[in-house]
């Protein structure tokens, strides 16, 4: 008895912990309200931790199947500005209206499913693909907040289910946890934990893994809708980028309730108490008059925290690491370190044939293609494909094929993912993946033109003070997935929101200062025709390809995203070329950062949030397997080229702007599809 209470209490470890920190949390805003809480202030928490909770819930099918969904705060975005601009009167029942959202959303979870399932492509790249299409076709319905929602859905919301009891919003979290109760008893609910668990094992045993992923996905699509009919029907109008803080608020919440990423462990009630513990902690900040500014800081720090306390076991990364590292100060202490004995180092000499030359000899041209064979067909259609998009934009626009204009712009607007390609390639060549980019860049142009002001002579000291800062951002990032044992996703989405809030508390909310000329110049003056940027991009290409293809560090990124097992056990120190390329990653997008503030004149909150995806899809364009160990920079450039080359495209044309994201994301799928890695 007592080791089945112990087993027990290991299983939902998680959720009990949540709930011990819910109730904490609910101790304190009560001790810190001025008045007691009323029915009306609880019923107040309640609908407005319900979309997130919903969010969460839907979020956590699919981390329990061992996936990741980027998409969902973008579908919550979707269905409000489709809801809102329904033409008044056309759809008045609330429960119509509850099912349009749901099914936009279930639409979307299959499509995602689909890709994920039968396509077999990685979960984080096809929804991050598809986050940026939802979000593209979200700005086509609605280009800026307005429209309005039908007031009997939100007077249905903010009803009470039981007068005094029970609000509305409640009964919906109530009635998800308890079809979730039923569904986990199914044969359904059991093979989405076999999924997440071991799906090669679940597969061998004859269950269909592709359908418990499709559906899942599909299922969760349907509350990503429902999330959405939930705040449509608590903000009364559409904004379509209402979902868009969501997405960090959205993966703290299943991490803080007790499900794993990575699949087979958790549940959806530890993830409502997680979305509860959330709004808790921002009400609490309210109360006491701190600033907004640091919610992200909080939500991020949350996360972290949540994630650490979750892995920490004995054969967890901390442990082990917390292992060596008392192992290496008690040999130290006890003077038997290799460094401490004197050991005479002998080297083996091998026998020396003087009829045979040190210097192999040239291959031929045929030679070396047949030997790279495989690359070039990877990196090829990239290329061909820049072409063709040359080819279209003359016939569209006129005057590109002989203009030496069109092709000085096209590198200048490719320095920025050409940089960023770098950094970004590295990290998924090692396996991993950097969200952060989107607000080192921001936070990096802040701080140069703040600290600049104009003057040429504060260049000199802020540009490496910058540069160094981006290499500390990216140390932090790859300690944590070092030493911590956190996953790349985590570590670098959660830096990403640290990094929000110390933009905005650096800046007040308003960003001054502005670049200096030099800076200005570098970016858009015209040296016989040639933008200098241009020629800095050609030596920074050549030093990109001799890094990753001539030097010890780059062959190391391949057999680490091959085997990282492989590469420890061949003597690679793993832990620390990690950490440089995280580093590599963090300088580049600090010097992106940089470069924009020049281009603009001026940084701007957000100013890097358009160059994650692209930093991913051209990478992954060029041939770079998402998973580690395959791929080129040269790839990784006509990637660049190739979307830069779009880009121009359609800024020449009427189409909006947003259809940029639409083409941004149907081409990475496109790409990861025709370059995927064939399985049986």
């Amino acid at each position: 008895m007592e080791a089945l209470t112990k087993l027990a209490l290991g299983r939902h470890r998680g959720l009990i912990t949540v709930l011990i920190v819910l109730a904490i949390l609910a101790i304190i805003i009560v001790g810190a309200s001025a008045h007691a809480l009323s029915y009306y202030d609880i019923s107040q928490i309640v609908t407005g931790g319900t979309t997130l909770s919903i969010l969460a819930v839907g979020q956590t099918l699919v981390v329990l199947t061992g996936g990741f969904d980027l998409s969902a705060a973008a579908t919550v975005s979707l269905v409000n500005v489709s809801l809102a601009s329904l033409p008044p009167g056309m759809v008045t029942s609330p429960l119509l209206l509850g099912l349009l959202g749901i099914g936009i959303g279930a639409v979307v979870g299959a499509v995602n499913g689909f890709f994920v399932a039968y396509m077999r492509l990685q979960p984080i790249v096809v929804t991050l693909a598809t986050m940026f299409i939802i979000q593209g076709i979200t700005l086509l319905v609605m280009p800026t907040p307005g429209g309005m929602i039908e007031g009997s859905l939100s007077g249905w919301f903010v009803s009470d289910a039981i007068p005094g009891i029970l609000p509305m919003s409640g009964l919906i979290i109530l009635v998800c946890l308890a079809c979730w109760y039923w569904l986990k008893k199914t044969p359904f609910g059991l093979a989405i934990y076999a999924v997440g668990g071991d799906a090669e094992s679940a597969r061998d045993t004859g269950l269909k893994s592709s359908q418990v992923l499709f559906l899942t996905y599909m299922l969760a699509g349907g509350l990503y809708g429902l999330a959405g009919v939930c705040i449509s029907a608590q903000t009364g109008a559409g904004d379509p980028l209402v979902g868009n803080p969501m997405l960090l608020q959205m993966f703290a919440a299943v991490v803080v309730g007790g499900t794993m990423l990575g699949g087979g462990r958790g549940g959806l009630t530890g993830s409502v108490a997680g979305a509860f513990v959330l709004i808790l902690t921002l009400n609490i900040l309210l109360i006491l008059n701190v600033s907004a500014y640091y919610s992200t800081v909080a939500e991020s720090s949350i996360l972290l925290i949540a994630v650490l306390l979750g892995a920490i076991h004995r054969k967890s990364v901390l442990a082990q690491n917390l292992y060596r590292l008392r192992s290496y100060i008690s040999a130290w202490r006890e003077g038997s370190l290799s460094s401490q004995l004197n050991l005479v180092h002998k080297k083996l000499s091998l026998p020396i044939n003087e009829n045979e030359s040190d210097v192999a000899p040239r291959p031929t041209l045929s030679e070396w293609c047949a030997r790279n064979q495989r690359t070039i067909m990877l990196v090829l259609p990239a290329y061909l494909s820049v072409m063709l998009v040359v080819i279209v934009t003359q016939a569209v626009l006129g005057n590109t094929l002989l203009n030496g204009n069109y092709y000085n712009t096209v590198l200048v607007l490719s320095s920025f993912l050409a940089v960023l390609a770098l950094g970004q390639g590295c990290v998924i060549l090692t396996g991993g993946l950097d969200l952060s980019l989107p607000w080192v860049i921001a936070l990096s142009g802040i701080v140069v033109s703040s600290m600049t002001a104009g003057s040429n002579p504060a260049l000199l000291y802020a540009l490496p003070i910058v540069l160094l800062m981006g290499c500390v951002i990216g140390m932090a990032n790859g300690a944590g997935v070092v030493f911590l044992g956190l996953s790349p996703f985590v570590m670098t989405l959660a830096m990403n929101g640290i990094l929000q809030g110390a933009a905005l508390l650096y800046s007040n909310g308003t960003p001054d200062g502005f670049a200096d000329p030099a800076l200005r110049q570098f970016m858009s003056s015209r040296i016989l025709g040639i933008t200098p940027v241009v020629l800095f991009m050609l030596v920074f290409v050549i030093f990109a390809i001799l890094l990753t293809t001539r030097t010890a560090f780059g062959r190391r990124l391949y057999a680490i995203g091959n085997s990282r097992r492989a590469a420890v056990l061949s003597g690679i120190n793993v832990n620390v070329t990690i950490i440089l390329v995280y580093m590599l990653s963090g300088f580049c997008a600090a010097l992106v950062g940089i470069l924009l503030s020049g281009l603009a004149g001026q940084a701007s909150l957000g100013m890097g949030d358009e160059y994650l995806l692209p930093s991913i899809a051209a990478v992954v364009i060029g041939g770079t397997l998402i998973n580690g160990g395959r791929g080129t920079y040269v790839g990784m450039l006509g990637g660049v080229l190739l979307l830069t080359a779009l880009q121009t495209l359609l800024s020449g044309t009427t189409l909006p702007t947003s259809s940029r994201s639409i083409v941004y994301g149907m081409v990475i799928l496109s790409a990861v599809v025709l370059l995927r890695e064939r399985r049986s």
